[in-house]
């Protein structure tokens, strides 16, 4: 293979750092409705039933995040990343600054949860196509041999997101008093993520440019399971055509992840809110000091799986979780004082979502350039939805085997799903571009 000339290694570090701070972008506006507003909640959509509203406003977004997936991984593989991405970035802006502008119940009534429902389900379609182009870009542009860190990177974004809003969040708070952030200073937060989304969308259009696969003529017909997938649509290519097992993999890896996703960070954190010996003011400190944990527990991870390989690391991950994450999660119930419960929480977010870090990398060598983005982008989204309508099934699973037990049986389940999931498909060749 030859050399990368130093134009094409500047190209390829511009679309790696766009990933990078894309997702962290992307993350930030995924979660602001969820933390920022969390406060405020009550004074926004009005006392009665915020919690449930604000549960109605996470939904709009989670069923919108698979069909951009969808609607943009087709654009990506068809049309380009980088303008896909661009494209996907603008209304991520768009759509959060429209959302710090919603007036009050005392304004709209009903009409502020629906303004939020509809803003939150298009910003989910948005979101959805962002990373779905990014990633798989940058992946393209990454020297093979470094792949694994640029995934534990990008993937890094999301826990260093989390914390960035909380920070936000509890500065804000401490500045403006609770009655100032409820009544409107929350409103900051979300130009902030709006402002970020549209200073990427200024890189992406200054100097970010499609990999070679990304722009490659798509025949129109040829007996090659490549080249059918690039004859047809991406997305029936990928849903029902010859890349169908790929997903089916990758969907029941994925699932794994995202249960532990759930468990560990909202239904750990009501927990939390109830824990003997902790105030409310420590809760937030506590996932923040296991979110920035997390950061470099999932950058480690993408880089170990450049050198033990991505199969061998997500099924070795996978049966180690399936012990060490509910004896972690056991110890948060059983642990006494701050720090150890802190401790318990970083043990517990450490043996279950660190497993993210070789995801940008595996999910990208899994699917061929024709079909890169669709595949990735469903894979990595339609896996959410069933893990994040915990709402609706866990709580009768809790009645029937004790809350905490119900939770642990899951954790179990989740490294199981993810052993499995890695362990039916191959290992990729990490020193190779990826196919074509």
């Amino acid at each position: 293979m030859d050399r990368p000339s130093s134009d094409q290694g500047r190209t390829g570090r511009k679309a790696v750092t766009g990933a990078v701070w894309g997702n962290f972008v992307d993350q930030v506006d995924i979660f602001l409705p969820v933390i920022a507003l969390a406060p405020a909640a009550a004074r926004l959509y009005g006392p009665a039933g915020a919690a449930a509203q604000t549960g109605v406003v996470f939904v709009a977004t989670l069923l919108g995040r698979p069909l951009g997936a969808a609607l943009f991984g087709h654009l990506a593989d068809r049309h380009g990343r980088t303008m896909t991405t661009q494209v996907a970035i603008g209304g991520v802006a768009a759509t959060t600054l429209a959302l710090a502008a919603v007036p009050d119940h005392t304004v709209l009534g009903a009409g502020t949860v629906w303004a939020f429902v509809v803003l939150r389900f298009l910003g989910g379609i948005f979101l959805g196509g962002q990373y779905t182009a990014a990633v798989p870009l940058a992946m393209e542009w990454s020297a093979p041999r470094r792949r694994g860190l640029v995934s534990g990177l990008v993937m890094a974004m999301s826990p260093l997101a989390n914390s960035a809003i909380a920070a936000l969040t509890l500065l804000l708070v401490a500045v403006l008093g609770a009655d100032g952030y409820a009544s409107g200073g929350w409103r900051i937060s979300f130009v902030i993520g709006g402002l970020l989304a549209a200073v990427m969308l200024g890189y992406y259009r200054r100097g970010v440019r499609d990999s070679v696969v990304a722009t490659a003529e798509r025949p129109v017909s040829t007996s090659s399971s490549t080249a059918a997938s690039r004859a047809t649509s991406p997305f029936v290519a990928v849903v029902a055509g010859p890349w169908r097992r790929q997903l089916a993999q990758v969907v029941l890896l994925m699932t794994g992840l995202w249960l532990y996703v759930q468990l560990t960070i909202p239904v750990l954190t009501a927990g939390l809110k109830v824990h003997p010996g902790l105030t409310p003011a420590d809760v937030p400190l506590i996932m923040l000091f296991a979110s920035l944990a997390l950061v470099l527990g999932i950058a480690v991870a993408g880089a170990l799986s450049q050198v033990v390989g991505r199969r061998r690391l997500l099924v070795g991950f996978g049966l180690a979780t399936a012990v060490l994450a509910p004896a972690s999660y056991l110890a948060v119930g059983s642990a006494r004082g701050l720090v150890a419960v802190t401790a318990a929480v970083v043990a517990t977010q450490l043996t279950t979502s660190s497993g993210f870090g070789p995801i940008g990398a595996y999910l990208s060598e899994r699917f061929p350039g024709a079909v890169r983005s669709t595949g990735y982008g469903v894979g990595y989204s339609v896996s959410i939805v069933l893990p994040s309508l915990y709402p609706f099934w866990l709580p009768p699973l809790q009645a029937r085997l004790g809350a905490t037990t119900a939770v642990a049986a899951l954790l179990v389940l989740g490294g199981l799903l993810i052993a499995l999931g890695a362990a039916l498909g191959p290992e990729p060749d990490r020193s190779a571009p990826l196919p074509d």
